[in-house]
């Protein structure tokens, strides 16, 4: 995540409670610094967003501006054996899906005692009556394993958020007192409508998110489960796609990847590799043509170098396609294929001049998604489930687990879908790609 064009100046990062903890915790845990036992966190405890500062600069903090730490509280709110829970996968795929539902389920199960958890078949469909998919009893028994296997053992799919008055029927006639929403920009905000209306009927249920979106466009979120597998599946097919164009007279590696708004994938991916020569993303809007078009500096590449590789973003240059338009069910964007676009294009480009290319195209996009989460991954989903539930028991509602500044954290999720993340042109992480690829800094006619 680019957190350096975000400006959290009158933002409020308050956590919404369904009241006060009165229920001593079951997790043993100290409360005493010094005693070689893992401790409780304080309702008092916070960490600050923005860590940049000035020398001889004096700043004071309104509660708001804190951001709350994640972790278990000595008291919480709901009695264990009252609990019921339910976990939901929506959205596209994505590695560490089954990770992080382990993860609920162990930290519901083995240290609040909880025994009736839920889970809900493909996504918010599974709520409703007419699509028949009944609920799955989860147990330590039922997770065992799934963390090796890529998806979700539950399903998902996307849209039917919008349907909130019949989920929360739902909820409410089974008695759910605790909601998991595992999901992205459009999951969060159907888990808000529900929070809200379980509000307005005065119901004591929490509602916790934990944040998956691949292209890691939430704001107030660091790094997003799945990511760094994304990232890491991503640099081997950019290798592949070099050697390709190594090996091949003007020689062009062409690879895909996800981004549809945000091109962080994409940008870290060539950071990573060192090999491409041109990142395009949908943060940066460029021209096909002229004399500081995209297609004249790939020409100028393949004159001097005799191959080139380029990495593209799902988003990127839709400004330059007739096709796309109007959203999915999940209330994204309806893109054109950028990859197709430009693979006819180049090709076309060059026909015309009479150079001779041998150009490879790949779209890795759905094998990443469907992939097992490498460790770190898996590590990072262990920890935002056992977060949630500590969330979810101490009565906190409306919120993501989030990690910032290295920090477990509660962020309202009514920030996170405020406004998608997205890369600054002028930030750290852009410059270091300009620097991996040796590219212009813009390409556009101007």
């Amino acid at each position: 995540m680019d957190l350096s064009n975000i400006n959290v100046e009158g933002l409020d990062f308050t956590i919404p409670t369904l009241g006060p903890g009165k229920r001593p915790s079951p997790v043993n845990l100290s409360n005493h610094r010094g005693d070689m036992i893992a401790n409780f966190v304080r309702d008092d405890e916070y960490i600050i967003f923005d860590i940049r500062a000035k020398a001889g600069a004096t700043v004071e903090y309104t509660r708001k501006q804190l951001i709350e730490r994640a972790g278990p509280r000595e008291s919480i709110f709901f009695n264990p054996d009252k609990v019921h829970a339910a976990v939901v996968t929506c959205g596209g795929l994505c590695p560490g899906l089954n990770d992080v539902i382990r993860s609920l389920v162990h930290a519901l199960w083995y240290q609040y005692g909880v025994r009736k958890i839920s889970g809900i078949r493909y996504g918010y469909r599974g709520f409703l009556p007419e699509f028949d998919h009944p609920f799955v009893q989860l147990k330590p028994e039922t997770v065992m394993n799934i963390q090796r296997l890529g998806g979700t053992v539950l399903g998902s799919s996307r849209g039917h958020g919008e349907r909130t008055s019949e989920i929360v029927d739902r909820i409410e006639m089974e008695g759910i007192n605790q909601l998991y929403t595992i999901g992205g920009d459009g999951t969060q905000r159907g888990t808000l409508r529900i929070a809200e209306e379980v509000e307005r009927r005065g119901l004591n249920v929490a509602v916790v998110g934990v944040p998956k979106t691949i292209d890691n466009d939430l704001s107030f979120i660091e790094k997003s489960f799945g990511f760094e597998t994304a990232v890491s599946e991503a640099v081997q097919a950019v290798a592949d796609a070099h050697i390709e164009a190594e090996n091949a007279v003007n020689g062009i590696g062409l690879v895909k990847l996800m981004g549809r708004e945000a091109g962080f994938i994409t940008a870290s991916t060539a950071i990573s590799s060192r090999d491409a020569n041109f990142v395009l993303v949908p943060e940066l809007r460029f021209d096909l043509e002229g004399e500081n078009g995209f297609l004249t500096h790939l020409e100028k590449r393949l004159a001097k170098r005799g191959h080139a590789l380029i990495i593209v973003a799902e988003g990127a240059g839709q400004e330059h396609l007739s096709s796309g338009g109007g959203f999915d069910a999940s209330g994204n964007k309806k893109f054109g294929d950028i990859g197709l676009f430009l693979k006819d294009c180049i090709t076309n480009y060059f026909r015309e001049k009479k150079i001779e290319i041998n150009l490879k195209y790949i779209d890795p996009s759905y094998t990443i998604r469907a992939r097992v989460s490498n460790p770190i991954d898996s590590i990072y989903c262990a920890r935002l489930g056992t977060n949630a539930v500590h969330a979810a028991m101490s009565g906190r509602t409306k919120m993501l687990v989030s990690n910032v500044n290295d920090t477990f954290v509660h962020i309202p999720t009514e920030l996170a879908i405020a406004k998608r993340n997205c890369i600054d042109p002028e930030s750290d992480l852009w410059r270091d790609v300009i620097e991996a690829t040796g590219q212009p800094h813009l390409m556009l006619n101007r």
